[in-house]
């Protein structure tokens, strides 16, 4: 590994690195909403199951790619390559993977944006400043420009750091900022009217919609995304990880701490609808689907805090910093992507490098939010529903079909010595060989059609 690319310098800095990529607006905005929209605790209970059966194989591919390659995402899979056509197929994937990043990027920081906006409302409601109120909550032009170029900024600062002092870092300070801030907004939520209501929509499944094609194609894929897989992210903090680390307990426990935190926000989100249902805010139709879907964390959640009064503000306050923190977790991962292949392709400094690649990321983000309507909901169907999918599916191909079978075993004993007498061993070469494969192609065929 070249001197100048930085690592990783704990077990425990890696994982809420990687964890803190995993956990953003997927775990909670989208997960919550997801499984309000997907049989309530039926939906958990197939996304938990297929989050171990079937994203933990496909994230491992990944972070092994990564650790072998030493490089960026487009190096590390061309080191594995023998052919001419291999070679090929592995700038397809690694150099699609980072478009997916930046793609993804472009709107998340919108949507960042947005986050941070509405942390500062309810500031400017106590102190009676209510034209910057609507402003500020009103997602036109000129605040989702100024808020989206202030996310970015916020996340060029750390990136340009470097691994250690600025992914590292940041990481270690936000991630249990995140988990305290869920925590305290958990417990306050469950002392609230209707909060029971939802905590048994939320905890007792339905059996029998465990069948449905549609709940489990949509927990898959809430599975994969929330991973963020197929955007050569864990490829490059895989890269950054030890040889001495065992990657099969690391890929688990950041696995494990991605579901906990999808779960937790499930345990605030749920029971926040029901409360505002008890407060006479229709959260589903007649038919029982939910109303707001994608926009309930800008429309039914903000008039429920409006409804607790004075304490609403604070409660506000502190549910849109959690929002703000998660999106700046993941989003530090994603521009973290493109960086590292422009620094190790081009040779530039990281400060230089880091720069040219957010301001061209900040550029579709601009040209996304001046055509709103037309741009926004293209770009997140382009880079979620066809990029991650597609991108995924490739990388679990190129390591179970292309890779020599000996060097996988070879890579993973770093750290792993009783790799071939675990259970880990005996099942996930063909799990990647055959089924992610199979199961990502299902999601990909459900987005399409």
């Amino acid at each position: 590994m070249s001197a100048n690319r930085g690592e990783f310098s704990s077990r425990f800095g890696f994982i809420m690195a990687a964890a803190g990529s995993a956990v953003g607006l997927g775990n909670i905005w989208g997960f919550p909403t997801q499984t309000a929209s997907n049989g309530g605790a039926a939906f958990v209970l197939a996304y938990l199951v297929l989050a171990f059966c079937l994203a933990y194989p496909a994230f491992m591919a990944e972070l092994v790619i990564g650790r072998y390659g030493r490089a960026n995402a487009v190096a590390s899979l061309k080191k594995m390559s023998n052919k001419k056509w291999q070679h090929q197929f592995a700038f397809i994937i690694g150099f699609g993977g980072i478009l997916c990043a930046a793609l993804i990027l472009s709107f998340y920081g919108i949507i960042a944006g947005w986050m941070m906006s509405y942390t500062l409302e309810p500031i400017t409601t106590l102190i009676g400043i209510n034209e910057a109120s609507k402003w500020l909550t009103s997602q036109s032009t000129v605040p989702s420009l100024i808020f989206t170029t202030l996310f970015m900024g916020l996340t060029i600062y750390i990136i340009r750091s470097g691994v250690e002092n600025g992914i590292e870092k940041w990481s270690k300070r936000l991630m249990p900022m995140l988990i305290l801030l869920l925590i305290c907004l958990i417990i306050y939520v469950m002392t609230l009217e209707g909060a029971s209501e939802g905590l048994n929509a939320y905890l007792n499944p339905d059996f029998s919609k465990l069948i449905e094609p549609q709940l489990l194609i949509s927990a898959l894929g809430q599975a994969f995304f929330s991973l963020s897989l197929g955007t050569s992210v864990m490829i490059i903090y895989g890269s950054y990880i030890s040889k001495k680390e065992n990657l099969v307990t690391l890929g688990a426990q950041v696995t494990l701490i991605d579901v906990s935190i999808a779960f937790l926000a499930g345990l605030l989100v749920i029971p926040a609808m029901y409360v505002a249902q008890a407060q006479g805010l229709q959260i589903f139709s007649a038919e029982g689907n939910l109303i707001s879907g994608p926009d309930l964390v800008f429309t039914i959640l903000p008039s429920l805090f409006n409804g607790m009064g004075f304490i609403g503000s604070f409660v506000a306050l502190a549910f849109f910093a959690l929002m703000s923190i998660a999106a700046l977790t993941s989003s530090i991962s994603m521009l973290e992507a493109p960086v590292s292949y422009v620094v190790e392709r081009f040779n530039l400094p990281r400060n230089k490098a880091t720069l040219i690649t957010s301001l061209l990321i900040l550029s579709i983000s601009i040209l996304i939010i001046l055509n709103m309507d037309s741009l926004f909901g293209f770009v997140v169907t382009l880079a979620t529903e066809y990029g991650q999918p597609i991108i995924g599916m490739f990388c679990c191909i190129f390591i179970g079909w292309i890779w020599h079978r000996s060097k996988i075993i070879e890579e993973l004993k770093q750290g792993y010595e009783e790799l071939e007498q675990g259970l880990f061993w005996k099942i996930w070469p063909w799990y990647i060989k055959f089924i992610c494969p199979l199961c990502i192609s299902f999601v990909f065929l459900n987005s399409v059609l």
